[in-house]
């Protein structure tokens, strides 16, 4: 059909509704792009889908396949042996996490016996859920690794606050103590990554060390005293073997997911189509809606009552009839309004 007849049927508010009824942005995109089919064939095949789809909604309930994110960018990465970063990981963790879920529900679904055209999509699914829970695991957030991760990071975070607490207390003892009346405030503070004190900058002799800054008016020098340099240079090298543990954790997740490639990849693909298939199920029962029964010989076709819009609410009614070989839809001034074969 030409876009003319789409625009005559209302197919793109259509096409809006059932894009609203899945849940991910690759099965939303895959509803966008749906036009109509003239293989038969294929038409029988997705009716099915959605025809068995909708058996298990009203079966089961709704179903959900989560915010799968398009991570095809993220596996096509690992394939030229490059790491991925904690969020790309994460991504991956959340689409085996809601493969499994998906699984789960496909398992309690068909405690029946029953089998239709869905179950081969739903057992090909692998959750991999060693992967995943290792994941998780390791990774806390966008922004944070677990401290637990390694025994190797577990020990530079454990000497790090060690490190900390002998810093805090040898700044705290010259707060309190000998360099008090030197002070702008009784504080510790940081600059450039250092523990500093706020000095008065006509007492900067009276506490030695390393001047790292200084207020806007530059009455105050902020200074990092002599007794505590050595363990701010520890804390910064510590912080360094952080780092590079966080690398060593990072790409050995990233091999594990490199080893599942194959199965991210299906499990990626069947997702996004059960999504697809689902959404138009979920539409299907919005608009109480009856499959439909397909002709491939020329008959007559009556419609009683119709409405441009699919919806719930009472039509308007319209009535018609086409006769056989009859190929155009007209409207009321006489021009086609929907050309229905080639």
């Amino acid at each position: 059909m030409n876009k003319k007849a789409y625009k005559a049927l209302e197919y793109y508010k259509i096409i809006d509704l059932l894009t609203d009824k899945a849940s991910s942005p690759m099965g939303k995109d895959l509803c966008r792009k749906l036009t109509p089919s003239t293989d038969i064939e294929e038409i029988r095949s997705m009716q099915l889908q959605t025809h068995d789809a909708l058996a298990r909604l009203f079966k089961k309930g709704s179903i959900s396949f989560g915010s799968v994110k398009d991570i095809r960018g993220t596996l096509k990465r690992l394939t030229v042996g490059s790491s991925l970063n904690a969020p790309e990981l994460l991504s991956v963790c959340s689409l085996l996490e809601n493969t499994g879920r998906v699984k789960a529900y496909s398992r309690s679904d068909r405690d029946d016996g029953m089998t239709d055209s869905l179950d081969g999509m739903f057992s090909a699914l692998e959750p991999l859920t060693p992967l995943s829970t290792e994941i998780r695991r390791c990774i806390l957030s966008e922004d944070e690794i677990s401290d637990d991760a390694s025994s190797t990071l577990r020990q530079i975070r454990r000497s790090i606050k060690i490190t900390n607490d002998r810093i805090h207390s040898q700044l705290s003892s010259l707060v309190a103590g000998s360099a008090r009346n030197y002070l702008q405030d009784s504080v510790i503070t940081m600059r450039d990554g250092r523990y500093c004190i706020p000095v008065k900058a006509e007492y900067k002799g009276q506490v030695p060390g390393m001047i790292h800054d200084q207020s806007a008016t530059g009455s105050t020098l902020f200074i990092e005293p002599m007794a505590v340099v050595k363990l701010n240079n520890d804390i910064r090298e510590l912080e360094l073997k952080e780092q590079k543990e966080i690398e060593v954790i990072l790409a050995d997740l990233s091999q594990k997911v490199a080893a599942e490639l194959e199965a991210i990849h299906a499990d990626l693909s069947i997702m996004v189509q059960l999504d697809f298939i689902f959404a138009r199920a979920a539409l299907a029962m919005d608009m109480n809606a009856s499959e439909p029964i397909f002709n491939t010989e020329d008959a007559s076709v009556s419609v009683r009552p119709a409405t441009r819009l699919l919806t719930k609410r009472k039509p308007f009614p319209l009535t018609f009839a086409l006769e056989m070989n009859l190929t155009s839809l007209l409207s009321q001034d006489r021009t086609p309004a929907v050309k229905l074969s080639p």
